[in-house]
């Protein structure tokens, strides 16, 4: 989420194509370049540093953790293919490298950026299903082709969303709206077109997103509140036993009875699952409102009604949110810390499992 971001190349480029191209001062242009490499690197350690975990920690080598891999994939060649290509495009407001790499760059950058956010609703749903279906779901955990099947689905789904239009759209029409020194997408004046791909690549994806960490939250304070009820008819059996649960549980020894004691930390366990789940939805929708917003906007004026620079605000979050996935994801699982930790401080003993 992700990640599509080729997706502002149509809006941003439209109006490129439309009418002109930002002219940059030699001082701007250093800036921009520095924020620009700044931004590559962020994303392509950040995203090697998940891949490179696979290849360290073979506990990760599970089913749930590939859809981990598989961002980190789509993320990485984001930083390492995309936006490389585009800063040269930005800083002269010309392409020079042909009409076939145009088209290549195109296809890619979408397909890079689609796959993010379908992999971004293939994670949520995981959770999900460990959650609500956590018996069944832990017995398939071997099973790595479910997951290979999964991750293949994203990618087709990725690609034919906007590849096929992307290729074929300047055939069906019989002939090309854009220029020779410019690269973006023949459809970038299609409001029908732009409208339909919205629902598929951001509003539904959001709406799962949010209703899968919703449930997730739910089903997990459902489950505290039904133990909290369940422990006024325990309390009499284990009032005695109280006192000594309580020190055990300050030393750290194990007790099949200590969950009295327990319920606190419950609390602030549920409490920072909201946290963590408010933050996935709310930097997915930040990420990727406002981008699908003007671009429904811009095709519906013509790209008149709206500034070039507020396209270029929106296709740069498309990209940060391949930057902001290798830290929101990952880092939230101790067994990828534990990872990281092998990789960064090899000399150091990792935190223990």
């Amino acid at each position: 989420m992700s990640e599509s971001n080729s997706s502002t190349h149509g809006s941003k480029n439209a109006s490129s194509g439309v009418q002109s191209t930002f002219v940059f001062s030699g001082t701007v242009s250093g800036i921009l370049m520095a924020i620009m490499v700044t931004l590559v690197v962020v994303i392509v350690l950040g995203n090697a540093l998940v891949i490179l975990a696979f290849k360290v920690d073979k506990s990760l080598r599970r089913q749930c953790n590939y859809y981990f891999l598989n961002l980190a994939l789509a993320d990485f060649f984001v930083g390492a293919f995309s936006i490389p290509f585009y800063i040269p495009y930005i800083l002269t407001g010309r392409w020079t490298l042909g009409r076939g790499l145009c088209k290549l760059w195109i296809v890619i950058d979408y397909l890079l950026c689609s796959a993010s956010v379908f992999n971004i609703v293939l994670i949520s749903y995981d959770r999900f299903l460990s959650v609500t279906r956590a018996v069944s779901y832990r017995a398939g955990q071997s099973k790595t082709h479910q997951a290979i099947i999964k991750i293949i689905a994203v990618w087709v789904l990725a690609f034919a969303l906007y590849g096929p239009a992307i290729i074929f759209w300047e055939l069906v029409v019989g002939q090309s709206h854009v220029p020779k020194d410019k690269c973006f997408a023949e459809f970038y004046h299609s409001w029908s077109f732009l409208l339909s791909t919205a629902m598929l690549e951001f509003f539904c994806p959001f709406i799962s997103v949010a209703f899968f960490n919703l449930s997730i939250y739910l089903n997990i304070r459902k489950r505290r509140l039904q133990a909290q009820l369940h422990l006024p008819m325990n309390e009499p059996a284990s009032a005695q036993g109280e006192e000594s649960q309580t020190s055990s549980a300050s030393l750290g020894k194990p007790d099949p009875s200590t969950s009295r004691a327990a319920q606190p930390s419950r609390l602030s366990r549920d409490r920072k699952i909201a946290k963590f789940l408010a933050i996935i939805v709310c930097v997915f929708a930040i990420c990727w409102a406002p981008y699908i917003l003007l671009t429904i906007i811009r095709a519906a004026c013509k790209g008149r009604c709206i500034e070039e620079s507020w396209y270029e605000v929106t296709f740069w979050l498309l990209w940060l949110n391949s930057a902001i996935n290798p830290f929101l994801y990952p880092l939230c699982h101790s067994s990828f810390r534990r990872a990281f930790n092998k990789i960064l401080c090899p000399r150091r003993h990792t935190t223990p499992p």
